[in-house]
């Protein structure tokens, strides 16, 4: 198969869809892969690292589109690439349909085949392809918050951890998955005072058990999210609902009575974000304010350290690259039922059930595909 690799062309994006080390998986498994000069320069690797790797290097993304059978990127397509792909044409990357109907619209015109990283399941539970990033985002959260705490950036004048005689922040973390989790660990490291909310009693008990009286745990509910939001210096909302849009947890009103200079950090953006007052942003143009609240809502921010980002996401992405390549995407998905959880979209067909009810779309199952 001839695989494709294009330049990201999203804002500030630099991370890459396939690093000199998987192409070389690929080659070695006989395929040719095409990667579009520079692809990788931004973040150290280099055009000759990709061709001592067996790819060809190639001018420019229109010739990667025109000639792969697959493209493997890292962000969902804008508007120029979409127009590119073809029907039957296999791409493989993040999507994040469910807030984006202009894409979706663009995707299902195109009659490709898109495969999206973030509905990937894995045998364990969970989304494997999303949790690298997930981790990287989470962590961020917590340094971005840090930053734009400091009265420079708009924020309350608070050091995070405090010193001693001063109170730290108290940081309120909403959800207690990977991004919540990686958040956590950050927080509580840098000596904040720290809350985390989830409506999951034994993912609540197990954050307990490693973190004791370091954190506060507190079952969600609309009374306690309220509670703890307007005590909170800094908020990171890192709820997920897989393929499906964010549900609106930190309401209007909650924003407008916060302590003025306070912080939240949406890491739920990709997927229309948790706070009612969010909407996407650059890492250009970072932040906004809203009742005096600086909002961070970067839709990429694994983006801002790209080269430790493209390398763990290509850990968790190769594999099944590998067998799309290998067996081809119908054979690839009649053997893996989590590869074919990814399915978003197939030949002008919606075949991922939240993306379908979220825009409502007419939707066909992925094994009716497939049949």
């Amino acid at each position: 198969m001839r695989i494709g690799v294009p330049k990201e062309i999203k804002n500030n994006e630099y991370r890459v869809g396939l690093t000199p080390a998987s192409v070389r998986e690929l080659v070695a498994h006989g395929h040719q892969v095409l990667v579009q000069r520079d692809a990788g320069s931004a973040i150290g690797l280099e055009d000759a690292q990709y061709q001592a790797a067996g790819g060809e290097l190639v001018d420019n993304a229109q010739a990667v589109f025109e000639r792969a059978e697959m493209v493997v990127k890292v962000k969902e397509p804008q508007p120029d690439e979409c127009a590119m792909l073809r029907p039957g044409q296999i791409l493989y990357t993040y999507l994040h349909l469910a807030p984006d109907p202009e894409q979706t619209a663009a995707l299902v015109k195109s009659g490709a085949v898109c495969i999206a990283y973030e509905t990937i399941t894995g045998a364990g539970g969970g989304l494997p392809l999303l949790a690298p990033m997930s981790e990287v985002a989470g962590r961020m959260a917590i340094q971005a918050g840090a930053t734009y705490l400091e009265k420079e950036h708009g924020g309350r004048g608070l050091l995070l951890g405090g010193v001693p005689g001063v109170a730290p922040a108290h940081v309120l973390i909403i959800g207690a998955g990977v991004v919540g989790t990686n958040a956590l660990q950050m927080a509580v490291g840098l000596g904040a005072r720290v809350t985390v909310l989830d409506k999951s009693v034994d993912r609540l008990r197990q954050l307990d058990l490693v973190f004791g009286n370091r954190i506060s745990t507190v079952y969600s509910t609309s009374a306690s999210i309220e509670e703890a939001v307007l005590d909170a210096d800094l908020v990171v909302g890192g709820v997920l609902v897989p393929g499906a849009a964010a549900p609106k947890l930190v309401t209007r009103s909650h924003i407008s009575r916060m302590k003025k200079g306070a912080v939240v950090v949406d890491v739920a953006i990709d997927q229309g974000g948790c706070f009612e007052t969010s909407h996407p942003t650059t890492h250009t143009d970072p932040t906004f304010v809203v009742d005096g609240v600086v909002h961070y809502c970067v839709a990429n921010m694994p983006g801002a350290v790209a080269r430790t980002s493209t390398f763990a996401l290509n850990n968790a992405t190769i594999g099944h690259a590998l067998a799309l390549a290998d067996k081809g995407w119908k054979a690839a998905m009649r053997d893996n039922e989590h590869l074919r959880n990814g399915l978003n979209i197939c030949q002008g067909q919606v075949t991922y059930a939240a993306v379908a009810r979220a825009l409502d779309l007419p939707y066909v199952s992925a094994d009716s595909v497939l049949a």
